[in-house]
């Protein structure tokens, strides 16, 4: 599975190149409400969040253009832990009917939070490869990226390898899967202090 899934976020990274457009509608190949749609999905919300991270940057950017982008991102921010929260709903399901050892520990991140750090080392993994393949820098900058990918490359192996090994101690029942709401207050008008103040 971890193999598919890569290549699902390397493909949905690929097809938002082809625009290279933070407003380009998402296009998402797979059924609706599968696996493979999800995590195409995801990996879509954070391609297009690291895009607008690097916007938000720019130092000549209007203030104000700044401040939506800021809300863009807060609200991308919320979409992103939504679509975790599928994921791992997706899983829970899936091992709903394990029988789990009453001494098995619980993992310190949900199979979906580990899958959500694969999406966006793959983005890294992209844009590092394309920093190394630039013409119109010096050899310095090109062996300083190539040196960052064979680290990033080997954070991947080792990530898949143990995201295989959560998902088949689940499978088994070595592990228990516990899944606890995000519960984000910033976004929240009950909970933010700044907020509700203004709406009195």
């Amino acid at each position: 599975m971890i193999s598919k899934a890569i290549s699902i976020f390397i493909q949905s990274i690929n097809d938002y190149h082809q625009f290279d457009c933070v407003d380009h509608i998402i296009s998402n190949p797979y059924s609706s409400g599968s696996i493979d749609a999800l995590l195409y999905h995801k990996n879509w919300i954070d391609t297009v969040q690291w895009h607008l991270e690097d916007i938000i940057r720019d130092p000549n950017i209007d203030p104000v253009e700044a401040l939506k982008m800021k809300r863009r991102i807060d609200a991308s921010n919320q979409e992103r832990t939504d679509m975790v929260e599928f994921l791992d709903s997706y899983f829970l399901d899936l091992y709903k009917d394990v029988k789990t050892d009453e001494e098995a520990p619980i993992n310190t991140e949900t199979p979906a939070w580990a899958f959500d750090r694969l999406s966006i080392l793959q983005l890294k993994i992209y844009h590092i490869d394309q920093e190394a393949k630039r013409t119109d820098v010096d050899i310095i900058h090109i062996e300083k990226c190539c040196e960052k990918l064979e680290v990033l490359l080997q954070q991947e192996r080792d990530l898949s390898v143990s995201i295989e090994q959560l998902l088949n101690d689940i499978a088994i029942g070595r592990k228990k899967m516990k899944v606890y709401k995000q519960m984000k207050m910033y976004n929240d008008p009950s909970l933010n202090p700044v907020l509700y103040r203004n709406e009195k």
